[in-house]
């Protein structure tokens, strides 16, 4: 699967290597393009799965403010619930298209 923003594809793995949370893919640390990706100083926190840092996504000047995100400590509760340890995983939205 990949994830596409300005005609550029900026993360790529195979399918069972992502994990599907509450309708978002979230990509493997090691397949992001990390060039294109600059941390901002965004965070939220979801009750279950900790809180969130963001990524703005950068593909030629064109930049997708807090387009993506990730969990760098979840919960031990969302770890059970995903029946996965997602820490760092990537997910995306705000127009950056996920797929096959």
């Amino acid at each position: 699967m990949k994830a596409t923003w300005n005609n550029t594809v900026v993360a790529e793995a195979d399918r069972e290597k992502l994990i599907y949370i509450e309708g978002n893919w979230y990509f493997p640390p090691d397949s992001l393009k990390k060039e294109y990706f600059e941390p901002t100083d965004k965070h939220t926190v979801c009750y279950w799965k900790g809180q969130a840092s963001y990524y703005q996504v950068n593909v030629d000047g064109n930049v997708n403010e807090d387009g993506a995100w990730y969990y760098a400590e979840p919960t031990k509760l969302s770890k059970k619930i995903v029946k996965k340890d997602f820490t760092n995983y990537v997910a995306f939205w705000h127009g950056v298209t996920v797929s096959e």
